[in-house]
Order: C-alpha cells, then structure tokens, then sequence
C-alpha cells in the first residue's frame, strides 16, 4: 500500500495499463507536455512518446469521435475531457455512436473506450465549468457510468474500466485531486462495476451519497451518532450498472433514506435513487424518503454563491433528523 492523491492514483494507473497493454493511448487537451490541468497524464509522455499520448485541437466532437473510431478497430483509447461541462459538445458522437455501436452491429462491434474528466464545484468555475452531467448518461442504454469519491476507488475502477470493452464515463470531481489516501500497489488491483460500498453500516439511515458527499457523509454519520442516530452511508461507486440490492436490503434494515449528489435535484440522480427505493422497498419505508440536489439555476461564479446553490452540510444533517422525526 501507498498513500496517494486520488490524482496521482490515476495517473499511476494509466501508467501501469499502457506498459502491460500497447493498445491502451491516452487523449485530449494539453495532456502531453502539460500532464492535463490536473496532472493526471503528468510524464505519460516522457515514457511513452507523442503516438500514445497526443494533445488533440479544442474539439470534443472530433477527438471523441477519432477516440470511437481507434476503439472500434481494436485499441483501448483513454479520452481526456478538460471539463466534463465540454462533453456536450460531443454528445452525438457518444450517444448516438459509442452507446449504440455494439447493439447496431449485432455484438460484432466494441467500442473499449474511457472518456474521463473532472466536474463540480469548489473552485468558483461558474455555469459552464462546475456542472454534474451523470444524469444524462445513466438515461442512454449502452454506457457505464463511474463515479470514485476516494484515491483507492479511482484506481480499482479506472483499471477496471479501461479493461471492459464497453465505452465508460469516468467522472472525476475536481475537489478531490489533492486528497489522499492508501492505494493498494497490486498493478492488478480491480474494484467491480455495479458494487455498492457501505462506508458506514447504520440501523435507523441509510444515506446514499456521491463524490464529494460521501467523505462528508461519513463525517455526519459520526456527529450525528452523539445524539443516538445511526446512519448508515453508501457510495454507489457507479451508476450504470447500478448496485440496487445493497441499496435496498440497507432501506429494509433502516426504514429510512436521504439522497444527496451535486448535480440538479429535478430529474437527477437522486430521482431515480428514490423511485427504485420507492418501488422496491416501500412498504418498508417509516418516512418519505429525502432527497437533496441542486438547486435550478445555473451555479454561480461567486463562491458563497455556489455553496448557496448546492446542498450543505448542515441541510444534509437536517434532512437526516427531519426522516428521523416523522
């Protein structure tokens, strides 16, 4: 084991997976020279040289689709977005193409592409920098969707996910990079698509949270076990395939949910957590279940602003004693 930031364990990884693999390359914007904004490419180059880790123009539409098309003839393809807000720029090219390709060739076609990136807020990015697209690509059938919230988890899933011969959005958030934890050295070192992790295990909560709320979860968990509430807290780790039976066995045991991500609460994530909760575990449910996103307006530059927009610790915290009280 070592400690690593959750940056660092990804550049590691892309590391270990283009020395074992040749056809896994790494692309996008200023990811050569620069090592990406983040330095999650930082000295791929120098090891691999300019064939395997190229610099592409400022046009997600192009080198997604040039990712697509390296995929789909063989080649494991790591596609860098600057910013996560830029992959609508190329939402023909994965939606239309590398989400349907596999099925439109009748299983003759893979399409074993990473597109990864960074989202959120806490740097004060404004509307076009700081957004939460997951929503939009858990409702396309034929991509999977990851969402580490540590350095551990970045690592096992990002080697996961460059192996699977599907097209994955990898999305990072960009308040996490400097965290650090420990991360197991193993070069084979795997976390499992569609398996939950329970941070925490609680008898009278469940809280489900994502990225940046997950470590602030843990940390509720524990202020709130002072005054007798036991909440137990879970990280999806990934959307699609999404881990619904340690979700809902957690709801049988606790009778009690609260949902919180960053992207917007109408028609989020949250909203498809809660329906399935709904639906599946309702009769043993004591209490609505909450749930907790962003607000409806674009966010804001400033950075009170921004916190204004998003769910805070405090309103997770009364969301929890609210459940807890009916």
């Amino acid at each position: 084991m070592s400690v690593k930031s959750y940056a660092q364990a990804i550049r590691d990884v892309l590391a270990e997976e283009m020395r074992s693999d040749e056809n896994v390359f790494v692309m996008g914007e200023d990811v050569a020279e620069q090592g990406g904004i983040f330095g999650c490419t930082r000295g791929l180059l120098d090891e691999f040289g300019p064939k395997r880790v190229r610099n592409t123009p400022i046009s997600e539409a192009a080198f997604v689709g040039a990712g697509i098309g390296s995929a789909s003839c063989g080649m494991r393809p790591v596609v860098e977005l600057m910013y996560m807000d830029f992959v609508y720029v190329a939402m023909d090219q994965l939606l239309n193409q590398a989400a349907k390709m596999r099925y439109m060739f009748g299983g003759k076609a893979t399409i074993p592409m990473v597109v990864r990136g960074q989202q959120g807020i806490g740097r004060g990015n404004a509307g076009q920098h700081s957004q939460s697209v997951e929503a939009f690509f858990m409702h396309i059938p034929g991509m999977k969707v990851v969402m580490p919230s540590s350095a551990a988890d970045a690592a096992g899933l990002l080697r996961t996910a460059i192996r699977d011969d599907n097209p994955v959005m990898f999305i990072e958030h960009k308040a996490l990079y400097a965290s650090t934890e420990e991360v197991p050295d193993d070069p084979e070192f795997t976390l499992p698509f569609g398996k939950a992790n329970i941070l925490r295990e609680g008898k009278d909560v469940t809280l489900i949270a994502t990225h940046l709320y997950v470590g602030m979860g843990v940390e509720i968990a524990e202020e709130l076990a002072e005054e007798g509430i036991d909440v137990e807290v879970i990280d999806p780790r990934t959307l699609v395939p999404l881990d619904k039976e340690t979700m809902i066995q957690s709801v049988k045991k606790t009778g009690r949910a609260v949902v919180v991500h960053e992207g917007h609460r109408t028609a989020g994530v949250g909203a498809e957590l809660a329906s399935i909760m709904a639906e599946e575990a309702f009769i043993h449910l004591d209490a609505p279940i909450e749930r907790l996103g962003a607000k409806q307006c674009t966010l804001p530059f400033n950075l009170g602003l921004e916190n204004a927009v998003v769910p805070q610790k405090e309103e997770i915290i009364q969301a929890i004693r609210k459940t807890m009280h009916q």
